[in-house]
């Protein structure tokens, strides 16, 4: 089901998602300051990419620097979040594009605050909470 989920997700505008990421970091690449921002929309376009089945966790390795970089992110992060909460909302209109609309919401939380966040199998998940981890 994750697998046709993620097909229908990439024909319906699923690379739109991911192509915007990847354009952005593009655009960050230029300088050199931007640069940890560029690698947090690589993967987050990636992700945007084929999003069923994953899900963003914190990263304990992660460097308190993320904090610094969410200051410096809040604006797109902001105007990204409001595109992904409108698109969301529009395809929580109809009972088939609720699993989309849930998608738009997750990534709108995810495009506020990108650092300190790996993505991960929803399966890995499901086994570290059931061992106890």
């Amino acid at each position: 089901m994750k697998t046709l989920g993620n097909i229908l997700w990439v024909l319906f505008g699923g690379w739109w998602s991911a192509l915007s990421w990847l354009c952005l970091a593009l655009l960050l690449a230029v300088t050199v300051v931007g640069l940890p921002f560029a690698r947090q929309c690589l993967k987050l376009a990636r992700f945007t990419l084929w999003p069923f089945g994953r899900v963003a966790v914190p990263d304990p390795s992660a460097t308190k620097l993320g904090a610094i970089g969410a200051v410096v992110w809040f604006i797109p992060g902001v105007l990204l979040a409001i595109g992904y909460v409108v698109s969301g909302a529009l395809l929580c209109l109809t009972i088939i594009g609720i699993p989309f609309g849930m998608q738009g919401f997750k990534f709108a939380g995810l495009s506020l605050a990108p650092f300190g966040k790996k993505i991960v199998s929803s399966r890995d998940v499901s086994r570290s909470v059931a061992a106890g981890r």
